[in-house]
């Protein structure tokens, strides 16, 4: 396993830590209760309520080891103190699509914390790969599921 640092902001690595506590201290209890609870109910072989309380055990185990795992090697990177007009991880990028006119506005931050829908968009994605090294008024191309975008970057700033 690799021991590489995981770029994040203070953010994500915030919203990290919040669901790992959630796991550890509402979910485990809540489903050790509901496995214990199905087991008084007699045969587990046929118990479905024992099954999927053991499968919710399973998933938040695997989850709680994943989130130990990223926070361990997260490196956070304080957005605030960064500068420039370079397309780098933490910046805030304007976009046009050049076949739709389209603006849409990316924030460049680590593969644990993107989310497409509130505009973060990991620095590892194919669009977020392609912003890099990017300044206000280069083009660029990026394969998508629907073909082939063309970008223009209108804007580049960190906050």
């Amino acid at each position: 396993m690799a021991l590489d640092k995981i770029p994040m902001t203070p953010d994500g690595f915030r919203t990290l830590e919040e669901e790992h506590k959630r796991l550890k201290s509402v979910e485990r209890p809540a489903v050790i209760k509901a496995i214990s609870e199905a087991r008084s109910h007699g045969d587990l072989s046929e118990n479905a309520e024992y099954h999927a309380a053991r499968e919710r055990q399973s998933f938040i185990e695997g989850r709680l080891m994943e989130l130990e795992d990223v926070l361990s090697r997260a490196d956070v990177i304080d957005v605030s103190k960064l500068s420039g007009k370079t397309v780098k991880f933490g910046a805030t990028v304007k976009l046009v699509d050049e076949d739709t006119e389209e603006k849409v506005t990316y924030k460049i931050v680590g593969a644990h914390e993107a989310d497409l829908s509130k505009g973060l968009i990991s620095i590892t994605s194919p669009t977020g790969r392609a912003m890099i090294g990017k300044t206000a008024g280069d083009m660029f191309e990026v394969q998508t599921p629907s073909g082939p975008k063309s970008y223009e970057v209108v804007g580049v700033k960190f906050k």
